[in-house]
């Protein structure tokens, strides 16, 4: 069924409350590990899996979701994703045992992976449709991957202390139907799109190179969050082979999954993923390190943490709408060189958190390093959409989401690595020089990158 009265602003909220459960679900399953472990009688290292098998399943996703919707239609595969997420919900706080909540997990992050690769290639029909620029519906969705990644743990945490680690899934299936239901009913019709037998479209999908390219990832990932220990280079080695036979194929195949020859002639394409790789890497220093600088250094409660920690999402949602006015005026590169002007600063800043932990201080700190996530991340989407083309914009988006996983994980890395000898100010000092080192990097991709010819 199509919408035979397309309502554009009623769409774009739905579209937007779909991408929300992606990151919602990331963040706010972290309060649930203790009660996950007495509840299923695991250790730690077991009970991570529960996040592993998240993060797995959207970073591989991300990209092959958003092919999917460039050839067959983004709002049709958008409430696929969300009828999925609605029936793997509800069954989900009726499993038996630990392994099966990892599974349902990873289904919901297969579904939550639609929506963003969606939203961003129906951008442009409803821009036109609402007579507005692109930049408006974009920061919306922004706003909304923003916000809830930030308010995931807060309520999280209120559904586990009042009904039980069952609630972080059933929360998921009113929201699921409720943007299926509005997307169905205000979105335009998927037109354009690649139609024709069974055996044509599979034979067309690059089926090979759709399973080289998730399994290099997923075996990437594994390496890097170190989920099978003793194993770690062994499973990199094994990517890296993949990887390549994945590249080999791609090159030689019609139509491919992944067109390398044009990612590699889309300079403006490729400096974005690289600039929100790094970026990210950043951004999650702070997001995963300042949170055990402040409980185990700070000797402060998990509940004043998450309080300290909202202003940095705040502010970050209080930027984009002001970001994406500044995009209109002033442009995509403008923007995102400020914005990264803004996170050196600000990562500079949060070494005072080497002489004190006050409170004050640190409200102040986490706040300041907000604008920057706010800016950086509107300006690199809005980025992305102008360098991608048209027809490849799913698979372009999916593939940016990706870089975001990419990031956070690099950053959990080097945590590790650093807050290794100790939680303690001295280590989050070298901490904050490695920011600073990012955030150069940062600006060189920023001032390298240019709005491609049209």
């Amino acid at each position: 069924m199509t919408a035979k009265n397309p309502r554009p602003g009623l769409a774009i909220a739905a579209l937007s409350l779909g991408t929300a459960l992606n990151p919602l679900n990331s963040s706010m399953i972290a309060v649930a590990l203790v009660v996950l472990r007495e509840h299923f009688e695991l250790d730690v290292a077991t009970v991570t899996w529960v996040i592993t098998s998240f993060y797995l399943a959207s970073a591989a996703g991300q990209p092959l979701m958003g092919r999917l919707a460039d050839r067959f239609g983004p709002r049709r595969l958008f409430m696929f994703g969300m009828a999925l997420v609605a029936v793997t919900c509800a069954i989900a706080p009726f499993l038996p045992n630990f392994a099966l909540v990892c599974v349902a997990r990873a289904l919901m992050a297969v579904g939550t992976a639609t929506a963003y690769p969606s939203a961003v290639v129906m951008v442009t029909e409803l821009s036109r449709l609402a007579n507005l620029p692109s930049t408006r519906p974009l920061g919306r969705i922004q706003m909304a991957n923003t916000s809830a990644a930030a308010v995931g743990p807060v309520v999280g945490g209120l559904l586990v202390s009042l009904v039980g680690w069952q609630a972080l899934f059933a929360i998921n299936v009113p929201i699921a139907l409720l943007a299926l239901f509005v997307v169905r009913q205000t979105a335009p019709a998927d037109s354009g799109r690649e139609t024709g037998s069974l055996g044509t479209l599979i034979r067309d999908s690059d089926i090979p190179g759709i399973l080289a390219f998730v399994s290099s990832l997923m075996l990437a990932m594994m390496a890097l969050l170190n989920v099978l220990p003793g194993y770690r280079w062994y499973l990199l080695g094994a990517a890296t082979v993949i990887g390549a036979l994945f590249a080999w194929r791609e090159l030689r195949f019609r139509p491919p999954f992944l067109d390398l020859r044009l990612l590699g002639r889309n300079r403006p394409l490729l400096l974005v993923y690289l600039l929100f790789i790094v970026f990210s890497g950043v951004y999650y220093f702070a997001f995963f390190g300042l949170p055990q600088l402040l409980q185990e250094a700070g000797h402060y409660d998990a509940g004043v943490v998450g309080l300290l920690m909202l202003p940095l999402a705040a502010l970050s949602v209080v930027v984009t709408p002001l970001t994406v006015r500044f995009i209109e005026r002033f442009g995509v590169r403008s923007v995102l060189i400020t914005g990264v002007g803004i996170l050196t600063l600000a990562s500079g800043a949060l070494g005072f958190l080497t002489l004190s932990l006050w409170v004050p201080v640190v409200f102040v700190l986490t706040a300041m390093m907000g604008v920057p996530y706010g800016v950086v991340s509107t300006a690199s989407n809005q980025g992305l959409y102008v360098s991608a083309r048209p027809e490849e914009r799913g698979v372009a988006a999916g593939i940016f989401q990706t870089c975001r996983y990419l990031g956070a994980i690099t950053a959990t890395v080097l945590i590790g690595v650093l807050y290794g000898p100790g939680v303690n100010q001295a280590n989050w000092g070298i901490m904050v020089l490695v920011m600073l080192g990012l955030s150069a990097v940062v600006l060189v991709l920023a001032v390298m990158w240019r709005k491609p010819e049209v």
